[in-house]
């Protein structure tokens, strides 16, 4: 069921940004004249799911959901119509119109993509603010996966700085990690301040194993809710206990009782609570899926968070800046895949499942938003990249001409679209099978 609400939100957030995409192109088209022949959400060979003719456009949904176009009139695109191009150039054709309007049409799509990302995240800023916990609030230290302690980092300590950057978000430790390719890491340890080296090859794991938390705020097991016929119950566990000890040993944090209970699995242990005024011991037997039968506290019943509160004056700024740090924050990490030695493209570039996986196995309307604002900026920038049978290869050879007063010879964008093609069914071709890859190998 989870992967069917992933998958779902995915298709719908994938379905809104094709649409608005291919509409930018449409309304730019029409605004100069220009013949639409076909408005398909996805691609259609051989039959469509559904079709219908309103005016000169045929609009359409297709059954290979891997985007989707508009057929405009006069112009070399996916279609690869060489008889419409053998004819004279009709007055509503795309190819008759002048170059800046030709240029306009080719980026509308874009256009509407990267104001949508805008919008979006100004309208986040708005309804939700921005809601994080800062790294000084975690005053219980962390508790760390086999990564963090491969780099050193201790259960309990501190994290204050990331390559000599002070950590001002708690969530931000691994996006410093990777993205400026850190290699010390700065903790409080009892007291002390303690400088870690990262070692060789730590970035190539936090990209291959992309759930590893690292690190992650420890808090103290106080019991919320109990459920009804639970071990739990039948031990006597009260909502506001505090866990303390399984078998004398101290589990204080979440971390500690949660291994300490997992060692003894199928087997019955002694619990110490702080149950005001008194400390009680209760025998609870620990099932063969580890759940005894109650809800804790979160962390952020313990840890301080902080939210940034915009009104509508600010919200759209605040959508700008969150719009631009996405965009900057995709360059570079495009860029790490070619200059990093730790960071390789088998490991780094996913396809439909990676992408995917970023929207939550529960339907989260902010967070499925704020996915779709993200991919949306990325979709602006994917399609502006100089590559043929792309936005972007269309602008080049726009400015072309625009430049040198030349038109380029339909040939010559007939084979550019050919070879475009190629290139992008090879990349989604090898995105893909490192989803499939990783789905079976695990790394």
């Amino acid at each position: 069921m989870e992967v069917l609400i992933q998958a779902a939100q995915f298709f719908l957030s994938l379905s809104i940004l094709i649409v608005l995409h291919e509409l930018g192109h449409f309304l730019a088209a029409r605004a100069f004249g220009v013949k639409v022949e076909k408005f398909y959400l996805f691609f259609n060979p051989w039959f469509s799911l559904f079709k219908k003719q309103i005016g000169d456009t045929e609009y359409g949904i297709g059954w290979v959901p891997l985007g989707g176009y508009v057929k405009i009139s006069g112009m070399i695109d996916e279609s690869m119509d060489r008889e419409q191009m053998k004819e004279p150039p009709q007055p509503w054709e795309f190819r008759s119109k002048p170059a800046w309007q030709r240029l306009i049409i080719m980026l509308g799509g874009v256009t509407v993509n990267a104001i949508l990302g805008i919008i979006i995240f100004a309208g986040l800023a708005y309804r939700y603010g921005d809601v994080y916990l800062p790294a000084e609030s975690v005053k219980y230290g962390v508790y760390t996966d086999s990564i963090g302690r491969a780099i050193g980092i201790h259960d309990g300590d501190k994290i204050l700085e990331i390559g000599g950057e002070k950590v001002e978000k708690f969530k931000s430790i691994p996006y410093l990690l990777i993205m400026r390719e850190a290699r010390t890491i700065t903790v409080e340890r009892n007291g002390e301040i303690v400088t870690l080296e990262v070692p060789e090859g730590t970035i190539s794991q936090l990209v291959k194993h992309r759930k590893a938390m690292i690190v992650a705020p420890r808090f103290p097991v106080v019991v919320k809710e109990v459920a009804g016929d639970s071990e739990a119950e039948k031990a006597g566990l009260q909502p506001g206990d505090q866990i303390i000890a399984i078998n004398g040993a101290e589990a204080i944090f979440f971390d500690q009782f949660d291994s300490l209970k997992r060692a003894h699995i199928g087997e019955e242990i002694e619990l110490s609570v702080l149950r005001e005024p008194d400390t009680v011991r209760l025998n609870v037997r620990v099932p063969d899926d580890g759940v005894i039968g109650f809800i804790p506290y979160p962390p952020s019943h313990f840890l301080k968070l902080d939210t940034i509160h915009y009104n509508l004056a600010k919200a759209l700024p605040a959508g700008i800046r969150r719009a631009y740090r996405t965009f900057t924050d995709y360059i570079a990490q495009i860029k790490l895949i070619f200059t990093s030695d730790e960071i390789k493209a088998s490991e780094s570039v996913g396809g439909f499942i990676s992408i995917g996986s970023i929207f939550g196995t529960s339907w989260d309307w902010q967070r499925f938003w704020t996915m779709t604002a993200w991919l949306s900026i990325i979709l602006a920038f994917m399609n502006v990249l100089p590559i043929p049978a792309l936005d972007g290869g269309h602008v080049v050879f726009l400015l072309f001409e625009m430049i040198t007063g030349k038109e380029p010879p339909q040939k010559v964008l007939e084979v550019a679209q050919i070879i475009g093609m190629v290139i992008l069914i090879s990349l989604l071709i090898f995105a893909n099978f490192n989803d499939v890859r990783r789905l079976i190998f695990g790394n």
